[in-house]
């Protein structure tokens, strides 16, 4: 990434650009990473507003942004750390529903100009969906521009009553760690005997185990499969709420399938894998299908959110919540190695048209000029 400045003309000071996550989804803390890193060596002052085990995790004062330590809940005290926060910005820029509604409380009668970026549609049911909608109506209409990471959530926004709604450049950020120097093929065959899965077909579904991400259905779908000769076996990497519910099924059931629990090496289990599976829905731009089609990786994926706008023609799609048409486009797909290499070369073609990271920086950066108004020098 090339460093550029951002100074303004006649002297004026740089930027300063207030950055807020309420803790997120992996993927949004890791773009927010990213584009911390691209603003911080283009000359713009960032401080990034979020938990302090966030700052761990993602070390975005590594590149170069001040951290702020800002609470997930919406109480009197982390609004006002935030106002605090965002006493001198020139912009504040938020992440989420939550941390843009936050944000917006604590910004109530200033003038500075808020981003916001929905980078996934928050889901409830009963009486709590209609808090997320009075929120997200809060929101779009604090909000100077909404940035959505797809279509949908673009239209939902104008729907909503934004002002400024438009289509964000997310890139998927690269690997924080230099590559391994380690033979590839030893390693892929010491990761299939650590799981199981020598001499079998091994698929690879990632994501947090709750209920909106369709491992239910990925259970139901292993029944479709357990017949063939070998035996797929399917690798779950991801923690959550679910563990104890969908463990007592691959007992009770005696299905192939291992949760193998977080991981910090989900790249290289997705290189191992001859097919990675994505079947939840409400997805924005899911990290597993994005990995999946840079690693060459053919996808079978459910045919909701934005998942459709993002891999085009380079996946196998099914409709949500259908374990059998998973279960079909799985054992058709192990059975048709040329289909497979078709979606590989899709892939790739479908992988090289997404936004890059300096892109998804420029595009932020096009929009903060174009929100601020020239400083005054001190």
């Amino acid at each position: 990434m090339t460093p550029v400045s951002i100074h303004s003309p006649h002297g004026r000071p740089p930027l300063r650009t207030v950055q807020v996550l309420g803790g997120g989804t992996a993927a949004t803390s890791a773009h927010v990473r990213s584009l911390a890193e691209g603003l911080v060596a283009r000359g713009v002052r960032v401080t990034v507003c979020a938990p302090t085990e966030t700052e761990h995790t993602h070390d975005f004062t590594g590149v170069g942004a001040e951290h702020v330590h800002a609470p997930r809940s919406s109480d009197p005290g982390s609004v006002s750390a935030l106002r605090a926060a965002c006493a001198d910005a020139d912009l504040v820029h938020a992440h989420g529903l939550h941390a843009s509604f936050r944000t917006a409380l604590a910004l109530g009668g200033r003038h500075t100009p808020l981003v916001v970026t929905w980078h996934d549609r928050a889901h409830a049911e009963g009486a709590r969906a209609h808090v997320l909608r009075l929120m997200e109506r809060r929101v779009v209409r604090a909000a100077t521009v909404v940035l959505g990471t797809t279509s949908a959530l673009v239209d939902r926004a104008r729907r909503t009553g934004a002002r400024d709604a438009r289509l964000a450049a997310v890139a998927l950020p690269g690997p924080r760690t230099a590559p391994r120097t380690e033979d590839p093929d030893g390693a892929r065959l010491k990761l299939l005997a650590e799981l199981g899965a020598t001499g079998r077909p091994l698929l690879l579904a990632a994501g947090a185990l709750e209920r909106h991400r369709g491992h239910h259905t990925l259970l139901d779908a292993t029944h479709g499969w357990r017949r063939l000769e070998p035996q797929p076996l399917v690798a779950v990497a991801g923690e959550g709420s679910l563990r104890g519910e969908l463990q007592r099924r691959i007992t009770d059931e005696d299905l192939p399938v291992r949760l193998v629990g977080e991981r910090d090496d989900v790249a290289d289990l997705l290189r191992a894998a001859d097919l990675a599976l994505l079947p939840s829905r409400r997805e924005g731009r899911p990290v597993l299908a994005q990995q999946a089609l840079h690693a060459r990786v053919p996808l079978v994926a459910a045919d909701t959110g934005g998942i459709p706008e993002l891999v085009g023609d380079a996946a196998e799609l099914v409709p949500y919540r259908n374990a059998r048409a998973l279960a079909d486009a799985v054992v058709r797909l192990l059975g048709d190695p040329a289909r497979r290499d078709e979606l590989r070369a899709r892939g790739a073609r479908q992988a090289a048209g997404w936004p890059t990271e300096d892109e998804a920086v420029a595009q932020v950066l096009s929009v903060y000029d174009e929100l601020t108004r020239p400083r005054p020098l001190p």
